[in-house]
């Protein structure tokens, strides 16, 4: 192989490189490979491989966003390619030129290249470029705001970079095809096509797709008004920002500029001089001279210009990290509007996820007063636990944020230990049946019977754990141990168990299976549902109780789930609820008239059957407004309110009473988050507050001490 035919393989190398560099946004060894390739052509005096090195640098400047400087580049080239009549180059040019065009929105202009190349590719029978063709063309149409048309282009192009394996196109394709799905109101269908781009961004380390992708998915969602997860998706995006990869990119862009014009300036000056060097023998010495100071006229002209240039590209780069900056803080402001949208999104739903709870609290309260049979009795009290469960499980779900923050309290009050995980197993006890797993039950008898601690976060780590190996085991069995490790002063150290002989759990996937929203695998959510929350809510829950949960797992072989908790041996100094309700004298409440003002039927009810049961009198008032005219007509010795209703709201009707009675005792009967809010409600009239879904020891309880409380009469 001669000399000619080694610098021309090495050529088509080194732009094969740059190609496959720009598509990984690996752009700064796109730049090193194209700088190599241009100084062998440049020097090899080699037209047709100059011209091809000025195509693959138009792609690397359209990538960068350096519209201008991909024009020029690509200019060149076609004007070399229609003089060597390269009908195969021009076609890869004419594609590329159209690109850049479109992205100019010089519309007639690209839509005129693109059927040039069109032309070209179907002549030349260019398979490989066809694909790419079909692309470019639905990005026009979806620049002139024809989606239908897109997306037809796209479906068409879609088979021929298949069956070449065009990653990179493919990806491109999905991502626009999905916007052009979002444009058509088709969102469901635009979530599933833009997952599959950021799979193969995934995949393939497609950074500037994946960003994208990501921004997409953003918009869609919150046109479908699924705030959290449209957050969420606009994070991922804002850490492809943050790396300053499109700084960095306007940066290359400038760094390209300067040094492949020096590059060829050099050559062109290398050229000079060796004519000069021929041409020495036959000039006479004053001519030379002359030559030579042209020539070092030169050079310090193309210094002088390099300098003046440098210049400009610091400065322009101060200017654009400027305007990063700024667009930074703008997407710090949208991020905290989101942050501010999905709070108040989910302040609403707290509402209507607690009112039907009330109801199943209530009607289980009153089945457990009927005198059920002891198999009945058990289903109800796990029925109960599970209620109890549930609304934890609302509140953590809800105010996740919380959680992420260590905003959430950790209760500490009394609770049997044991008696708690035997009423999880109770109401996991059917689940394990279901899928024919044996439960194996083993609590240390010398942990003491009553300790201080927040029990229902520990029913919720319990529930999580024992249910997940439950949910992944079949005809199986999972094994609980608790058992003390240490007993100083009033304080005992306890280690839990949790383990499975199920599918198990890889390598890879434990390291991200404590995240927010994240199962073993695409297949493993499809096969066993779930939200993917429960290991992360876990995670968080023992971590604001100083301790952490360690896993080991094999593939096929089981899971086991361990931690550590310490508590305080509870000493009995003060009563709780229950107590109190012991205490109760019912006979105070006897013909007792009680007005519930509450809207939801089944909640009026509940409530009316449990003061009915007690020998109160109960009336009741849908709304707000009927709750002021019959608090003026008649005479009762306590007022139920409820806070949200249709009309005004619990909170105002209440202050009206006030204007005109403040002796009748009103209680807030209410299902929002309390929190802070406690100061709000005493002030506008409020007696106390009773949370939805209610304990019936704490109800009867607050009901008495109304009763019994002497009246104000200032």
């Amino acid at each position: 192989m001669n000399e000619s035919s080694k610098v021309k393989d090495s050529i088509e190398v080194y732009l094969t490189m740059a190609s496959q560099a720009i598509n990984t946004a690996q752009l700064e060894s796109a730049l090193y490979h194209i700088t190599l390739a241009r100084e062998l052509a440049l020097k090899d005096h080699n037209k047709t491989y100059r011209a091809k090195t000025n195509r693959v640098l138009a792609e690397l400047y359209l990538e960068l966003g350096d519209l201008k400087s991909a024009e020029e580049q690509i200019a060149s080239a076609i004007k070399i390619q229609k003089e060597e009549n390269d009908e195969v180059a021009l076609a890869y040019s004419y594609t590329i030129c159209g690109a850049i065009n479109t992205k100019f929105k010089n519309f007639g202009t690209a839509k005129k290249h693109l059927e040039q190349a069109q032309s070209l590719i179907q002549k030349n029978n260019l398979k490989n470029l066809q694909g790419p063709l079909k692309l470019n063309l639905g990005l026009l149409a979806l620049a002139i705001d024809e989606p239908e048309t897109a997306i037809k282009h796209f479906n068409s192009g879609l088979p021929n970079i298949n069956s070449l394996e065009q990653f990179y196109y493919k990806a491109k394709l999905y991502t626009n095809k999905a916007r052009a799905q979002m444009i058509l109101g088709l969102l469901d269908e635009a979530i599933e096509t833009n997952e599959l781009a950021i799979q193969i961004g995934k995949e393939m380390g497609y950074f500037e797709i994946q960003s994208e992708s990501y921004q997409l998915n953003s918009e869609i969602y919150q046109a479908k008004g699924a705030f959290e997860t449209s957050l969420s998706n606009l994070r991922f995006h804002q850490q492809f920002k943050d790396s300053l990869f499109n700084i960095n990119k306007e940066i290359i862009a400038q760094d390209a500029r300067a040094k492949l014009n020096l590059e060829e300036s050099d050559i062109i000056i290398e050229e000079l001089t060796n004519q000069t060097n021929q041409q020495q023998k036959s000039l006479k010495l004053g001519r030379l001279t002359t030559i030579l100071s042209i020539a070092l006229i030169t050079i310090l002209s193309l210094l002088t210009l390099s300098l003046y240039k440098n210049n400009n590209l610091r400065a322009r780069a101060n200017e654009l990290l400027q305007n990063k900056n700024s667009e930074l803080i703008l997407a710090k402001e949208n991020a905290e509007r989101a942050s501010e949208a999905k709070v108040q999104f989910l302040s609403t739903i707290t509402h209507e996820l607690r009112t039907p709870l009330y109801a199943v609290t209530g009607l289980t309260h009153l089945l457990l007063e009927e005198s059920p049979t002891p198999n009945q009795k058990e289903h109800l009290n796990s029925l109960k636990f599970s209620g109890e469960y549930l609304l934890s499980l609302i509140n953590n779900i809800l105010d996740l944020n919380k959680l992420e923050a260590n905003k959430v309290e950790i209760e500490n009050t009394s609770f049997n230990l044991q008696k708690r995980i035997n009423d999880v197993l109770i109401a996991l006890g059917k689940s394990a049946k279901d899928r024919n797993n044996k439960l194996h039950y083993e609590f240390d008898k010398s942990i003491p019977g009553k300790l201080k601690g927040d029990p229902l976060k520990i029913s919720q780590i319990l529930i999580n754990l024992i249910g997940n190996s439950i949910k992944f085991t079949q005809n199986g069995d999972i094994w609980i141990h608790v058992k003390m490790i240490n007993h100083i002063d009033n304080k005992v150290f306890l280690n839990f168990e949790i383990k499975d002989n199920g599918v198990g759990i890889s390598d890879k996937k434990q390291q991200s299976i404590f995240e927010n929203f994240t199962q073993g695998s695409v297949q493993i959510n499809r096969k066993f549902g779930g939200t993917g929350l429960g290991l992360s809510i876990v995670k968080n829950l023992l971590s604001l109780m100083d301790s952490e949960i360690r896993l080991e797992s094999r593939l096929g072989h089981g899971s086991r789930f361990h931690f550590d908790l310490t508590f305080e041996v509870f000493k009995d100094s003060s009563t709780n609820y229950r107590e109190e309700a012991k205490k109760i004298d019912y006979s105070v409440m006897v013909n007792k008239r009680v007005l519930v003002v509450e809207d939801n039927k089944i909640n009026q009810l509940i409530t009316r059957k449990i003061l009915e049961k007690n020998k109160m009198i109960c009336d009741v008032a849908d709304n707000g407004d009927i709750a002021i005219n019959k608090t003026k007509d008649g005479e009762f010795d306590l007022i139920l309110m409820d806070i949200h209703m249709p009309g005004i709201s619990g909170i105002e009707a209440t202050k009206q009473i006030r204007e005109f009675n403040i002796k009748i005792p009103i209680v807030a009967l209410t299902a929002v988050t309390l929190d802070d809010n406690l100061d709000e409600f005493y002030n506008n009239g409020f007696n106390d507050i009773i949370p939805k879904p209610y304990k019936t020891e704490e109800f009867f309880t607050k009901l008495h001490k109304a009763f019994t409380t002497p009246k104000t009469t200032s």
